[in-house]
C-alpha cells in the first residue's frame, strides 16, 4: 500500500501555519521590552538583534509550515509533526522540551498582555479616580472566554483572528 504524502484535505494550508509560528516567535515580550532593548544595546543593537533572529526564524517557520500542509496533523500539533518527521524516540525526546518551553511561553503571554494595561490602568487612576486595580481582573477572565471559545468554537475561529493579529504586527 502506497501512503500519500499530501493530504488533499488539509484545512489550514500554508499562510495560518507560517503565521502562527512567526507569531509565537515575535511574542508579545519582544515589543513590550524593546524601549529597554534599545536602551542597553543601542537602536543599531536591537536592529541587529531582530535580523539577526529572524534568520533563524524565518527559515524555521517557513519548515513547520512545509512540514504541517504535507501531512495531516492530528491531536498534539507540532509534537505529531516532530514525531512522524523524525520518529518517535527523537519526537518523544524533543516532545518534552516542546510542552515546558510551550507552557512557559503561555505563562510569559498573559504576564505581557498584563502588562499592555499598565497605561490604561493608571490612566483611569489619574483621569477618572478609579483606584488602581490588580491586571489579573482582566487577565483571568480574558483567559478563560478564550478557553472556552477554543473548546467550543475550534481552531477556526483562531485561524480567523491570526489574520488580524498578523495585520496589526
Amino acid at each position: 500500500m502506497k501512503t500519500q504524502l499530501v493530504n488533499p484535505n488539509a484545512k489550514f494550508g500554508t499562510m495560518p501555519v507560517f503565521f502562527t509560528a512567526l507569531s509565537t516567535i515575535l511574542g508579545a515580550i519582544l515589543f513590550l521590552r524593546f524601549g529597554w532593548a534599545v536602551g542597553q544595546v543601542g537602536f543599531l543593537g536591537v536592529i541587529g538583534i531582530i535580523v539577526l533572529g529572524h534568520m533563524v526564524t524565518i527559515p524555521t517557520a517557513m519548515a513547520v509550515a512545509e512540514i504541517a500542509t504535507n501531512q495531516r496533523v492530528q491531536g498534539g500539533g507540532a509534537y505529531y509533526i516532530i514525531s512522524r518527521s523524525f520518529g518517535l524516540n527523537i519526537g518523544a525526546a524533543i516532545g518534552v522540551a516542546l510542552y515546558f518551553s510551550q507552557a512557559i511561553s503561555v505563562a510569559f503571554y498573559v504576564i505581557a498582555f498584563g502588562e499592555a494595561f499598565d497605561p490604561v490602568i493608571r490612566w483611569l487612576s489619574e483621569s477618572l479616580n478609579i483606584p488602581v486595580f490588580d491586571k489579573r481582573f482582566i487577565t483571568i477572565p480574558t483567559m478563560a472566554i478564550l478557553t472556552v471559545l477554543m473548546l467550543t468554537r475550534g481552531a477556526n475561529i483562531g485561524i480567523k483572528a491570526l489574520y488580524w493579529v498578523v495585520a496589526i504586527y
